[in-house]
């Protein structure tokens, strides 16, 4: 039978809400400020198999493979967050002409590499806050882009007063996990 030691017990008894958290994203402010939903992607690690006479083994494999982040974030009266991630979507995507790919790299406040293709990312961070709303670990994001920005479905028979919601998903290259304490 196994010793049990306290050094290896876990100090604060106290769980994880789902409530406590913020969301930063970078060079594009706007977007964050009214995220309320948020999410640490999913990881997973690829196997492979050791083949073996009797029965195959799995084996860790060596990539990792990293889910989307996506957000929902309440929509400002004047949409200037909701635009912001369509504006970045647009210019990636330059549906129209060329010309919004190189507004989507110009018109950022950051003015010192103007050509420079990696303008396109930006770094997000979720920071996720215990019950006394202190910062207990964070999750950074590199290289993110949008992917996707959903719809905002208007109806004027609506009855009662519902503000916009909009969800957002982005790819990024990697995400690192950090304790704060």
């Amino acid at each position: 039978m196994a010793s049990c030691s306290w050094a290896n017990q876990i100090n604060n008894r106290n769980f994880l809400s789902g409530i406590g958290f913020k969301f930063n994203l970078g060079k594009y402010p706007k977007v964050d400020f009214f995220c309320n939903s948020a999410r640490i992607p999913e990881l997973k690690l690829a196997t492979t198999t050791q083949y073996s006479y009797l029965k195959d083994i799995d084996v860790p494999g060596e990539k990792l493979t990293y889910g989307d982040l996506t957000i929902q974030f309440l929509v400002d009266e004047n949409m200037e967050n909701y635009k912001t991630v369509y504006d970045w979507l647009v210019g990636l995507g330059f549906p129209e002409t060329t010309k919004q790919y190189d507004d989507l790299i110009r018109n950022q406040d950051d003015i010192t590499q103007p050509d420079d293709p990696n303008r396109v990312f930006a770094d997000g961070t979720l920071r996720i806050l215990n019950s006394n709303f202190n910062e207990v670990a964070k999750v950074k994001f590199l290289d993110m882009f949008p992917v996707s920005l959903s719809s905002l479905d208007f109806d004027a028979t609506s009855t009662d007063v519902n503000y916009f919601t909009a969800r957002a998903t982005f790819k990024y290259t990697v995400y690192q996990l950090t304790s704060s304490i």
